[in-house]
Protein backbone atom coordinates (compact mmCIF):
# COMPACT_ATOMS: atom_id res chain seq x y z
CA UNK A 1 0.00 0.00 0.00
CA UNK A 2 2.66 2.38 0.96
CA UNK A 3 4.78 1.77 -2.49
CA UNK A 4 1.55 2.46 -4.54
CA UNK A 5 0.76 5.45 -2.33
CA UNK A 6 4.75 6.33 -3.21
CA UNK A 7 4.32 5.35 -6.91
CA UNK A 8 0.73 7.17 -7.13
CA UNK A 9 2.23 10.89 -5.65
CA UNK A 10 5.25 10.43 -8.02
CA UNK A 11 3.54 10.11 -11.04
CA UNK A 12 1.56 13.10 -10.08
CA UNK A 13 4.26 15.18 -9.34
CA UNK A 14 5.74 14.51 -13.18
CA UNK A 15 2.42 15.00 -14.84
CA UNK A 16 2.07 18.42 -13.40
CA UNK A 17 4.97 19.69 -15.25
CA UNK A 18 5.77 17.18 -18.04
CA UNK A 19 5.26 18.24 -21.72
CA UNK A 20 2.45 16.50 -23.90
CA UNK A 21 -0.98 17.66 -22.50
CA UNK A 22 -2.39 15.02 -25.51
CA UNK A 23 -0.27 12.23 -24.40
CA UNK A 24 2.19 12.09 -21.49
CA UNK A 25 -0.08 13.93 -18.95
CA UNK A 26 -3.34 11.84 -19.49
CA UNK A 27 -1.47 8.44 -19.38
CA UNK A 28 0.35 9.72 -16.29
CA UNK A 29 -2.88 10.07 -14.52
CA UNK A 30 -4.22 7.21 -16.20
CA UNK A 31 -1.44 4.93 -14.65
CA UNK A 32 -2.34 6.55 -11.52
CA UNK A 33 -5.93 5.34 -11.47
CA UNK A 34 -7.85 8.22 -12.83
CA UNK A 35 -10.00 7.50 -15.68
CA UNK A 36 -9.73 9.92 -18.91
CA UNK A 37 -11.18 9.40 -22.42
CA UNK A 38 -9.60 9.98 -25.62
CA UNK A 39 -8.19 12.94 -27.16
CA UNK A 40 -8.86 14.73 -23.48
CA UNK A 41 -5.69 17.42 -23.40
CA UNK A 42 -4.89 18.48 -19.79
CA UNK A 43 -2.77 21.62 -19.31
CA UNK A 44 0.54 21.82 -17.58
CA UNK A 45 0.22 22.28 -13.36
CA UNK A 46 -3.17 21.07 -13.24
CA UNK A 47 -3.66 19.27 -9.93
CA UNK A 48 -5.73 15.78 -10.39
CA UNK A 49 -6.61 14.51 -6.26
CA UNK A 50 -3.32 13.26 -4.66
CA UNK A 51 -5.14 10.81 -2.78
CA UNK A 52 -8.12 9.39 -4.88
CA UNK A 53 -7.28 10.04 -8.30
CA UNK A 54 -10.06 7.16 -9.17
CA UNK A 55 -12.56 9.35 -8.53
CA UNK A 56 -11.85 11.92 -11.50
CA UNK A 57 -13.75 10.53 -14.73
CA UNK A 58 -12.98 12.83 -17.84
CA UNK A 59 -14.74 11.68 -21.18
CA UNK A 60 -13.70 12.08 -24.45
CA UNK A 61 -12.41 15.53 -26.31
CA UNK A 62 -11.81 17.79 -22.66
CA UNK A 63 -9.76 20.49 -22.37
CA UNK A 64 -8.33 20.60 -18.79
CA UNK A 65 -6.73 24.45 -18.29
CA UNK A 66 -3.43 25.02 -16.81
CA UNK A 67 -3.62 25.40 -13.06
CA UNK A 68 -7.25 23.71 -12.49
CA UNK A 69 -7.67 21.63 -9.57
CA UNK A 70 -10.04 18.59 -9.45
CA UNK A 71 -10.62 17.39 -5.78
CA UNK A 72 -12.19 14.26 -5.20
CA UNK A 73 -12.70 14.24 -1.03
CA UNK A 74 -12.22 16.46 1.71
CA UNK A 75 -10.02 15.13 4.94
CA UNK A 76 -9.40 17.66 8.29
CA UNK A 77 -6.70 16.81 10.47
CA UNK A 78 -5.27 13.31 10.68
CA UNK A 79 -7.12 12.23 7.06
CA UNK A 80 -10.64 12.17 9.19
CA UNK A 81 -13.36 12.51 6.42
CA UNK A 82 -15.55 16.12 6.46
CA UNK A 83 -17.61 15.39 3.15
CA UNK A 84 -15.84 12.14 2.39
CA UNK A 85 -15.11 10.91 -1.11
CA UNK A 86 -17.05 11.95 -4.05
CA UNK A 87 -16.71 11.16 -7.90
CA UNK A 88 -15.86 14.32 -10.12
CA UNK A 89 -17.11 13.80 -13.50
CA UNK A 90 -16.32 15.46 -16.25
CA UNK A 91 -18.65 14.50 -19.69
CA UNK A 92 -17.44 14.43 -23.07
CA UNK A 93 -16.59 17.87 -24.75
CA UNK A 94 -16.31 20.05 -22.34
CA UNK A 95 -14.15 22.70 -21.45
CA UNK A 96 -12.98 23.68 -18.23
CA UNK A 97 -11.00 27.12 -18.42
CA UNK A 98 -7.47 28.05 -16.40
CA UNK A 99 -7.19 28.27 -12.84
CA UNK A 100 -10.70 26.45 -11.78
CA UNK A 101 -11.23 24.47 -9.22
CA UNK A 102 -13.45 21.51 -9.79
CA UNK A 103 -14.90 20.31 -6.20
CA UNK A 104 -15.83 16.71 -4.68
CA UNK A 105 -19.25 15.29 -6.43
CA UNK A 106 -19.17 17.45 -9.18
CA UNK A 107 -20.65 16.65 -12.37
CA UNK A 108 -20.16 18.56 -15.40
CA UNK A 109 -22.44 18.42 -18.35
CA UNK A 110 -21.54 17.19 -22.04
CA UNK A 111 -20.31 20.07 -23.87
CA UNK A 112 -20.27 22.49 -21.13
CA UNK A 113 -17.84 25.66 -20.76
CA UNK A 114 -16.05 26.34 -17.63
CA UNK A 115 -15.02 30.27 -17.40
CA UNK A 116 -11.93 30.57 -16.07
CA UNK A 117 -10.73 30.65 -12.18
CA UNK A 118 -14.38 29.36 -11.21
CA UNK A 119 -15.48 27.00 -8.26
CA UNK A 120 -17.20 24.58 -9.23
CA UNK A 121 -19.85 22.61 -7.00
CA UNK A 122 -22.52 20.48 -8.19
CA UNK A 123 -23.64 20.03 -11.56
CA UNK A 124 -23.14 21.81 -14.87
CA UNK A 125 -25.91 21.39 -17.20
CA UNK A 126 -24.65 20.06 -20.92
CA UNK A 127 -24.02 23.10 -23.53
CA UNK A 128 -23.75 25.28 -20.65
CA UNK A 129 -20.98 28.45 -20.53
CA UNK A 130 -20.43 28.41 -16.42
CA UNK A 131 -18.94 31.09 -14.41
CA UNK A 132 -19.44 33.99 -12.21
CA UNK A 133 -20.08 37.74 -13.19
CA UNK A 134 -16.99 40.05 -13.94
CA UNK A 135 -15.21 40.93 -10.86
CA UNK A 136 -16.35 44.23 -9.35
CA UNK A 137 -15.17 46.56 -6.64
CA UNK A 138 -15.94 45.35 -3.00
CA UNK A 139 -14.71 47.50 -0.65
CA UNK A 140 -12.35 50.73 -0.15
CA UNK A 141 -9.00 50.14 2.07
CA UNK A 142 -8.31 52.79 4.65
CA UNK A 143 -6.22 50.31 6.12
CA UNK A 144 -3.69 48.39 3.89
CA UNK A 145 -2.63 44.62 4.59
CA UNK A 146 1.04 45.11 5.32
CA UNK A 147 3.35 43.17 7.96
CA UNK A 148 2.68 46.53 9.82
CA UNK A 149 -0.99 46.07 10.09
CA UNK A 150 -3.26 43.81 11.69
CA UNK A 151 -5.72 41.78 9.83
CA UNK A 152 -8.34 42.69 12.40
CA UNK A 153 -7.23 46.53 11.48
CA UNK A 154 -7.33 46.01 7.90
CA UNK A 155 -11.16 44.39 8.32
CA UNK A 156 -12.15 47.32 10.38
CA UNK A 157 -10.81 49.13 7.76
CA UNK A 158 -13.24 48.12 5.29
CA UNK A 159 -16.17 50.62 3.88
CA UNK A 160 -18.44 48.71 1.64
CA UNK A 161 -19.11 50.12 -1.93
CA UNK A 162 -22.64 49.88 -2.62
CA UNK A 163 -23.38 48.41 -6.16
CA UNK A 164 -25.86 49.72 -8.35
CA UNK A 165 -28.38 47.27 -9.09
CA UNK A 166 -29.85 46.86 -12.85
CA UNK A 167 -33.68 48.49 -12.84
CA UNK A 168 -34.11 46.10 -16.34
Amino acid sequence: MMTKNILNRFLHKLAFVFPGGFSVRPGLHRMRGATIGKNVWISQYVYIDELHPEGVIIHDNCTIGIRTSIITHTYWGKRKPVGGYREVIIEKNAYIGPHSLILPGTRIGEGAVIKGGTTVTGHVPPFTFWGYPKAVPLARITVPMTPDQGYEDFLKGLRPIMQKRNSG
